[in-house]
């Protein structure tokens, strides 16, 4: 099969339906990706096919969560090489991005990929997460947040929880253990205000790969205290 033709079946088997223009630009993307992880760590994966299996189709599962909407205002916390946020952004155009990382070489790279992608309303933040929480630019101000394999649950809360208003949503992409994580993240998600909403099972297309993407709601304001200082969160999480 060819790559266009793996976006788009993969797509349509999870009843998502996508342009060829948005086809031509995770090529591009795609070919970016290729280009500067021979530089720098950007991924693991290097085939074509499983670049657009798993990382493309994968960060695109969300959509089909139901909870992003059109003109929401979405940060994609520890984005990496920009998943699941710059996916989303192409084949979602009107939302606003923020994509936010601690590794100035990662955001020069996504600077690179949404420039050549034309995605605009696309803000980049070079930094750590413990700290863009408690700015009052960043605090609270989000529809939704957003995360892939960046962390536990419990310390993946305590970082993503602090950007989300009162009544927007965490979507968090997530292995196969999740029921494991939910049980340690219980307290973690009663402290920062979150109430959990349902678990959603995503099969890969192509693959016999299962992932789960877990839906939780902020429900009240998280306390000033969160999140605490860097590398406070990974060494005592909330428990």
């Amino acid at each position: 099969m060819s790559n266009r033709s793996i976006i788009k079946d993969g797509l349509k088997q999870m009843n998502i339906d996508i342009s060829e223009v948005n086809i031509d630009k995770f090529e591009k993307y795609k070919d970016i990706l290729l280009e500067w992880n021979q530089n720098i760590n950007l991924t693991a994966i290097e085939d074509e096919k499983e670049i657009y299996i798993k990382h493309f189709i994968d960060s695109l599962a969300c959509i089909n969560s139901g909870y992003i909407k059109e003109n929401d205002k979405i940060i994609d916390v520890g984005t990496g090489a920009g998943f699941p946020g710059i996916p989303l952004r192409v084949c979602m155009e009107s939302l606003n991005l923020t994509l936010l990382d601690s590794l100035n070489k990662r955001i020069n790279f996504l600077k690179e990929v949404c420039n050549n992608l034309e995605l605009d309303n696309v803000e980049f933040v070079h930094g750590r997460a413990e700290d863009f929480g408690k700015d009052e630019d960043y605090r609270e101000q989000y529809d939704i947040a957003t995360a892939r394999a960046v962390a536990s649950l419990p310390v993946l809360l305590e970082y993503c929880t602090p950007f989300i208003k009162v009544g927007g949503y965490f979507v968090c992409l997530k292995g196969p253990y999740l029921n494991e994580e939910l049980k340690e993240a219980k307290k973690a998600i009663d402290v920062l205000g979150l109430e959990f909403v349902e678990k959603i099972d995503v099969d890969l297309p192509f693959t016999d790969i299962k992932h789960n993407i877990v839906i939780l709601k902020k429900i009240k304001n998280t306390p000033t205290k969160y999140p605490r200082k860097a590398g406070k969160l990974s060494k005592s999480p909330i428990k």
